[in-house]
């Protein structure tokens, strides 16, 4: 395909051992790639989700985590999570914070994820061609809505996950 994204393929420990076009990535969970996911949570600790564009390859309509986008060859997490942030929702220079690795494992892909955090609340300027909707969830919201099919199976281990963190820290989103 004529300007297919590439991915680095790495191992269970990150480790860069290839590359693949997206295509090949997508549909074959052998091939582990890299992915930055942003928590972009507002003044009241609402959470920022994205309805993910009908046009979309991977659950398309669902609502997902604020920011996630692959890393391009050679780029960080952060760089990726700050370019994918710009890239998706407009904001830029706003700090990040990181806040913990995972892994995505099922029978569609492989993804090694780092999620960062970051508080906004100034406009979102979305990307239409990626995203039909934007707008802030509260955490009972969230969890009303869990296992309905309304967001990605993705993001209910993100939420999960981010959930487990937040009971370790002084978290005021849950």
């Amino acid at each position: 395909m004529i300007g297919e994204e590439w991915f680095e393929i790495v191992d269970d420990e990150d480790r860069v051992i290839g590359r693949a076009p997206r295509s090949a990535c997508h549909g074959n969970p052998d091939l582990i790639h890299r992915v930055a996911h942003v928590l972009v949570v507002n003044r009241d600790g609402h959470i920022l989700l994205q309805k993910r564009s009908m046009t979309k390859d991977v659950q398309p309509g669902r609502w997902d985590t604020s920011v996630g986008g692959h890393l391009d060859p050679g780029e960080g997490y952060r760089v990726a999570a700050l370019r994918e942030m710009r890239e998706e929702l407009g904001i830029c220079d706003v700090p990040i914070e990181f806040l913990y690795r995972s892994r995505i494992r099922n029978d569609f892909e492989s993804e090694n994820i780092a999620t960062f955090f970051t508080r906004y609340d100034g406009e979102i300027c979305f990307d239409p061609v990626e995203i039909d909707a934007v707008r802030f969830f509260s955490a009972e919201e969230i969890d009303g809505r869990l296992g309905q099919g309304f967001f990605t199976p993705n993001f209910e281990e993100e939420w999960a996950l981010y959930s487990r963190w937040c009971q370790t820290q002084a978290c005021e989103v849950l």
